[in-house]
């Protein structure tokens, strides 16, 4: 399930006399001019009992819902920074339905120069408008920020976390009544934490019973400024947080595992790879690759997923030195129907203005990009221990698992597992049912390079030339270059671009092969094998796009955090889907672990 378009839009802004920003839609104030950021601190931060309730904390859950300026996140950044634990992160899931932008943004808050480097760090990394799940990194504040663009109950469903504190900021609940109704209240009940702490600005007598009759104990506080009254409430029962694995194993050394470990290294968890032969050796190994969605024009979840998938790789990528190749890719048209098609997946909602852009020829995905694998894998699996090794079985000891070669040697022993190893996976998980597709392409060098375009085949700039191919032979599983491959790419190449082929033909070829994996949906599988045990493969040739998302996602779910996921989305991609026995499997019944 997708937020309704309909629901979310701009945030139609005025701005009154003294330069305060004021919502047209619902005809009321962002904030007090004079005081807001106090009010901040007064209601928020402190109705939640903040900072006294993260002391000892390794992890703690902020929810809001109203993100607005952002002037609320940035009062709690300013705490956190000053008396956050040292050791801890902070997780932030916040709600707007009619987004601001960036520069208005800025100018709302530019009203409060105390916390200028905060607003500065937060418009630079502010997402975009467009429906569904957003993240912001913050990592020079222990901070992760997922913005839900879309209406509060749809966002409340579809996050998975637990929040130990709420915001409560929507407009007041006589202008913007959808903000504070039953669904919305249920929302907050099911996504609270033991203990969870709310505070809001409005004492309404719908809001206080609506909290109440859900299990909140409610008192009317003092109100700060103008405000006579505030509300705090609080669930009684507190419980011990969950516990965080203290190391995790990760089996493959692709864009899967590499993505897996980066996840679990910002989270705080130590993380050791083991791999058969040594980062890249398989479909990660090629100078370079296109970072595309899966184009869908019927299927929102699939159409959602991967818009996200593509923005969070892209904001990754960026960061990660040298990663970024060429931005920019064109898909061709293959047949008369491809036209309606990419006109259709160039008008879906979810992707930011002008990232796709239907043409005569073809789609042009102007977020996309060409991305340099090793230096991706390099970076993210820097401090990575590595241990050389091909998993053939996993025992469970206690609380352990124990990974063994095929000689039964001992390669390593975690408390928890995921297994990213590409085809490699078939053996270890066959319940997945994974299918292999060989796949050679070749590359050249040459200046200057082409831009990157696929249809079919693909080039693809490398560092130093391009990259041509590739074939797709199902079901087979041999990995030597082949020069009958290298002349089959040759001739898909020249058929499309007979000059640029001319310009090849007696350049020197290198050639790869390596083996994709596969499901019958054609979507990744990522989620709990069982007790301890994850997967995150089936990626076909999408992985240096879905994989930085959903290694996000399964760090998560091995460290009781908050996942950046929504709900439907991550039971779309999970491996019950192709079995029963799985679904029973992460329910503790049974695993594909054996016990010692």
């Amino acid at each position: 399930m997708l937020p309704d378009p309909d629901t979310t839009g701009h945030a139609d802004l005025t701005w009154s006399e003294d330069g305060a920003p004021r919502s047209a839609r619902f005809g009321d104030v962002y904030f007090s001019k004079d005081d807001g950021l106090a009010e901040s601190r007064a209601v928020f931060l402190g109705g939640c009992g903040l900072p006294d309730r993260w002391a000892g904390r390794k992890q703690f859950t902020v929810a809001e819902l109203g993100f607005g300026t952002g002037l609320n996140i940035i009062a709690l950044l300013d705490l956190w920074r000053r008396e956050g634990p040292a050791d801890a992160r902070l997780n932030v899931f916040s709600i707007e339905a009619f987004p601001l932008t960036a520069e208005e943004a800025a100018r709302a808050l530019n009203a409060w120069p105390e916390v200028a480097d905060i607003a500065s760090a937060l418009i630079a990394a502010w997402p975009e408008g467009t429906p569904g799940f957003h993240r912001i990194d913050l990592p020079a504040f222990r901070a992760t920020i997922d913005l839900a663009v879309g209406d509060a109950a749809w966002a409340l469903e579809a996050w998975q976390g637990r929040a130990d504190a709420w915001f409560l900021d929507g407009f007041s609940p006589a202008l913007n009544p959808g903000m504070w109704s039953d669904a919305v209240m249920d929302g907050i009940a099911a996504r609270s934490a033991p203990g969870a702490r709310v505070a809001t600005f409005t004492v309404a007598g719908a809001v206080r019973r609506g909290l109440s009759e859900r299990g909140f104990q409610v008192e009317k506080r003092p109100g700060h400024g103008r405000k006579r009254e505030r509300l705090e409430a609080w669930l009684p029962d507190v419980a011990a947080p969950p516990r965080t694995p203290a190391s995790v194993a990760v089996i493959g050394g692709g864009i899967a595992g590499a993505s897996v470990a980066r996840a679990l290294k910002a989270l705080g968890i130590p993380v050791v790879l083991i791999e058969a032969e040594q980062p890249g050796a398989g479909g990660s190994g090629f100078p370079a690759s296109l970072v595309t969605p899966r184009l869908d024009a019927g299927d929102a979840v699939i159409a959602g997923f991967h818009a996200q998938a593509l923005e969070r790789a892209r904001a990754l990528y960026r960061v990660t030195p040298g990663a970024v190749i060429a931005p920019g890719v064109t898909q061709l048209v293959q047949s008369d129907r491809d036209g309606v098609r990419f006109a259709k997946v160039a008008a879906q909602p979810w992707w930011p203005e002008g990232e796709m852009a239907a043409t005569q020829n073809g789609l042009r995905m102007g977020g996309a990009l060409t991305a340099a694998p090793r230096r991706i894998l390099e970076h993210w699996l820097d401090d990575v221990p590595v241990v050389a090794g091909r998993v053939a079985r996993a025992e469970r000891d206690g609380a352990m698992i124990r990974l063994r070669d095929a000689t039964g040697a001992l390669l390593a022993e975690a408390e928890a597992v995921v297994v990213t190893a590409g085809w490699g996976a078939a053996e270890l998980a066959p319940d997945l049912k994974l299918r292999p597709v060989r796949g050679q392409a070749d590359w050249v060098e040459i200046d200057p390079a082409p831009e990157a375009t696929a249809w079919g085949g693909y080039v693809a700039p490398t560092e130093t030339g391009f990259l041509f191919g590739a074939t797709h032979d199902r079901d087979e599983i041999t990995t030597e270059a082949r020069p009958a491959d290298t002349e089959r790419n040759r001739v898909v190449l020249t058929a499309r671009f007979p000059d640029l082929a001319a310009r090849i033909e007696t350049a020197p070829t290198r050639s790869r092969a390596a083996i994709r994996a596969t499901t019958a949906d054609r979507l990744p599988v990522c989620g709990v094998l069982g007790e301890g045990l994850h997967v995150l493969g089936g990626l076909g040739s999408r992985g240096f796009c879905v994989a930085p998302l959903l290694g996000e996602h399964l760090a998560a779910l091995i460290a009781n955090a908050p996942s950046p996921l929504p709900g439907d989305f991550a039971a779309r991609l999970s491996p019950a889907r192709f079995d029963g026995r799985l679904a029973a499997a992460q329910s503790g019944a049974q695993h594909p672990v054996r016990s010692s």
